[in-house]
This record gives C-alpha cells, sequence and structure tokens, in this order.
C-alpha cells in the first residue's frame, strides 16, 4: 500500500488526490461523489459560459482538477486564502457568473462565515460554497478540520439555502438545479466516498425533502451522509416488524415543514439523524418546525454527535463510537419507541 493510498484509507478518501478511479482496494470508485464534482462542473461549464470554480489549494482533495483540465481560464486557485475566496466568489457572481467555491467544510463555514454571511448570502448572490470532508471525515486532522457545527452557524444566516448531499446522483442534481437557483447556497459534502442511495440522478427540488421508505411506526429523517445509514436501519428494524418512514432532508434551509408535519401525524415517533452536533443542526430545525407549527403530541428524539468535541481517529470508528453507523440508527430507533 502506497502512502497516498494509506491515507486515502484514514481519512475516507479524497483528503489526498486519488490518482485514478480505483480505491486502494482495488474497487470501483467512479461513481462517489469524490469523483462526481469536477467532472459534473465541467460538463455543466461546456454549455453555460457563467459557471466558474475556485478553490483554496486543495484541487486534488475536491477533485476540481477535473474542471481544471477542461476549463483552465475558468478555474482560480486562490491558495490558503479561504476569506479571500469567498469574497473573490461574490465579487465574480456581481458581474454575471455562476461561481463554485470549495474548500474543506471547516475552513467554508468556520473561517469564512462573516464572509458568507455578508458578501453572498446578504446582496443575495449566487454563490455556491462547497464545504467537503464535513463531519467526522477528517477524523486524524482533529478538532480544526472537524466540520460538526457548520449546519448550525449557517442555517441562521437570512437568504442562504443550506443543502446537504447524500451520494453522487444526488450531488449532480444539487449542481445542476443550484446553477439558476437565486440566491447565495452551501452544498455540504460528506467524506466523498458516500455509497450510492440514488441509483439514477434523482428530481430535486430544493425544500423538498424526498421520502425513500414508507411506514407508520416510526419516522427517520436524516441528511446528507447519514441517509444510507439510515436506510440500512430501517431494513435493520423491519426484520422485527418495525415499519419505518426514511425521509431524506437534503435541505436544511429552508427546512420541508410540510413533510415533518406528516410524519407527526402519519407515524408514531420522529428519529432526526445528522453527521453534525447534535445542537442547533437538522434536528433541532425539525424540532422547532414541530413545536412552532402545533404538530401532534410524538416520541421525539434527534441523534448526532454530543455537544463535544470529538477525539481524532479514523472515521469509521468515529462513526461507530457515535452510533451513527446503520446497527447505532437501528439501536437508537429502538430506544426511542421502548
Amino acid at each position: 500500500m502506497t502512502e497516498t493510498q494509506d491515507q486515502a484509507e484514514i481519512f475516507g478518501g479524497g483528503a489526498t488526490e486519488l490518482r485514478d478511479k480505483r480505491s486502494f482496494d482495488g474497487s470501483d470508485v467512479s461513481s462517489i461523489p469524490a469523483f462526481v464534482f469536477g467532472e459534473e462542473l465541467a460538463d455543466l461549464a461546456d454549455h453555460d459560459p457563467r459557471v466558474v470554480v475556485l478553490t483554496a489549494d486543495l484541487a486534488s482533495a475536491n477533485r476540481a482538477t477535473d474542471f481544471s483540465a477542461r476549463h483552465p481560464n475558468r478555474f482560480f486557485n486562490m491558495g490558503i486564502a479561504e476569506k479571500g475566496m469567498i469574497t473573490s466568489a461574490a465579487g465574480m457572481a456581481s458581474c454575471g457568473y455562476v461561481p463554485f467555491a470549495a474548500t474543506f467544510a471547516s475552513f467554508s463555514a468556520l473561517l469564512c462565515a462573516e464572509q458568507i454571511r455578508t458578501d453572498c448570502a446578504y446582496p443575495r448572490m449566487p454563490v455556491r460554497i462547497v464545504g467537503h470532508h464535513s463531519g467526522m471525515s477528517m477524523g486524524f486532522y482533529g478538532t480544526s478540520h472537524h466540520a460538526l457545527e457548520d449546519l448550525g452557524v449557517l442555517r441562521t444566516f437570512a437568504e442562504l439555502t443550506v443543502v446537504c448531499a447524500t451520494d453522487a446522483n444526488h450531488l449532480r442534481a444539487i449542481l445542476r438545479a443550484s446553477v439558476d437557483h437565486p440566491g447565495a447556497m452551501y452544498i455540504r459534502l460528506g467524506r466523498g466516498r458516500d455509497p450510492e442511495v440514488y441509483p439514477t440522478v434523482p428530481d430535486l427540488t430544493f425544500g423538498k425533502a424526498i421520502r425513500l421508505r414508507d411506514g407508520h411506526d416510526l419516522t427517520i429523517i436524516a441528511t446528507g451522509s447519514e441517509v444510507h445509514p439510515a436506510l440500512e436501519a430501517a431494513a435493520i428494524l423491519a426484520d422485527e416488524g418495525i415499519r419505518t418512514r426514511v425521509i431524506d432532508m437534503h435541505t436544511v434551509a429552508p427546512l420541508d415543514i410540510d413533510e415533518v408535519l406528516a410524519a407527526a401525524h402519519e407515524t408514531g415517533a420522529i428519529l432526526t439523524v445528522e453527521e453534525h452536533n447534535v445542537t442547533n443542526g437538522l434536528g433541532s430545525a425539525v424540532a422547532e418546525a414541530l413545536f412552532l407549527n402545533g404538530a401532534p403530541a410524538v416520541r421525539f428524539a434527534k441523534h448526532g454527535v454530543p455537544d463535544e468535541y470529538i477525539p481524532v481517529g479514523p472515521p469509521a470508528a468515529l462513526y461507530a463510537k457515535y452510533r451513527l453507523d446503520a446497527p447505532g440508527v437501528a439501536a437508537v430507533a429502538r430506544e426511542l419507541l421502548r
């Protein structure tokens, strides 16, 4: 195993340059988000001269190299100057471009919060801030690179759409729909090797959740990287006679309140699942929607990372520790229904 392959294994893929479309164990990874971002934007740019891409010295990590190879005059490596990247993207947007500015989620959402709010959201500039390697996917890099507060910070910004990609085809749908969407947008990507949920590119409307599985005993509302574990957990629970509805709440802001209220009226309990701090993320948004819109009494729990700084470690071990894998989600669901 080479050093690059070893790092790809440790960091969950995509944190270092992936030199071909096969993972370190030889399996095909051509249909995962790590290989979709640059390719899809390059395809969009073939037909839309407004599309430009900016990165903060991370073109290999987010595969913007696939874009720069085909559109070198519309690719801008801003160096390790994330705040300047966001402000520059806002300037480009004011001139009629649709910029996609990509860096690690911990940098884009936390380091650049002021620029996102003041330069992008407030003037409603069509900037797409792409935060990749979110959540715990940068497990070995430590707190500076863990992104477990980004949704909580950014969903409080008015005029900012906040959306989480579930898998490669879902990311394609998000990128395509985002080009003509008004105002600023934060696109949250996971660890880059998220397993398939959508076998084809889904129809997508921002602010409208996707119901992936129906049931009447329990609803699991998940977003981003936790949608696949939620579906697997629902299959585990089905073997125990628990009929579980699974909702992909891809847009955290604005939230699909109608789908939340339908779950409250039609199922016996609601569990939210997210790779994020349990404070002020998806779970808090759903709780607010239930309380403020007169939902009937329903069992409710929000599941994610506790309100603490997580230890350094391999992502897979962290997902298991915090019960964010399928067996863990199923166990939390049982506790809610007990």
